[in-house]
């Protein structure tokens, strides 16, 4: 049985998209969270750190996505209540969408480009 190995363009390639991505998902998580939220409100911290795992591969440490979800507060684009959880008792955020957060969102969805070939 033989293995292919990348070719020296499929590396290069690759190595770009992953050197992309790292430079822009700072910017890329803002809507990646609105809309997670916005497809689930109320959802909780754990919920969107599950979400942008499976739908984009990204790993965001938990330090950096509380420091997002705290700055979109405040901006006034996000809220948060506290809630106990049912089964355990223990205490947690539900985070929604506030009214400013959904236009927002659906201003940059409105300026993504998307090319139909």
């Amino acid at each position: 049985m033989t293995t292919e190995h990348p070719s020296e363009l499929q590396e290069w390639v690759t190595d770009r998209v992953e050197t992309w991505v790292e430079t822009y998902k700072k910017s890329m998580l803002t809507p990646v969270i609105l809309r997670i939220v916005a497809q689930g409100q109320p959802v909780t911290v754990a919920e969107i750190a599950t979400q942008i795992a499976t739908l984009t591969g990204w790993q965001v440490t938990e330090r950096g996505l509380y420091r997002t979800i705290k700055r979109l507060q405040d901006s006034d684009l996000l809220t948060s209540q506290d809630t106990t959880a049912p089964r355990t008792g223990a205490k947690r955020k539900d985070i929604s969408l506030t009214q400013l957060g959904d236009e927002f969102l659906s201003r940059v969805l409105a300026e993504l480009l998307i090319l139909d070939q």
